[in-house]
């Protein structure tokens, strides 16, 4: 699958905030992620990137 930035992604794990949404800020060697319920900003190597997103929401 094609990911571009501002894509909103669903992931296998839960944020501890309860939420499982992300936007996508960056792409390239890292993912950065950043979580729709509260804001945090996490920074995941791609293929641990592309292993925990399970769908793409939306565009």
């Amino acid at each position: 699958m094609e990911y571009n930035i501002g894509d909103i992604v669903r992931t296998k794990k839960m944020h501890p905030c309860g939420n499982k949404e992300w936007e996508i800020t960056r792409i390239g060697i890292d993912f950065k992620l950043k979580c729709l319920k509260c804001g945090r900003v996490v920074t995941l190597p791609r293929e641990k990137a592309l292993k925990a997103i399970t769908k793409k929401i939306s565009e």
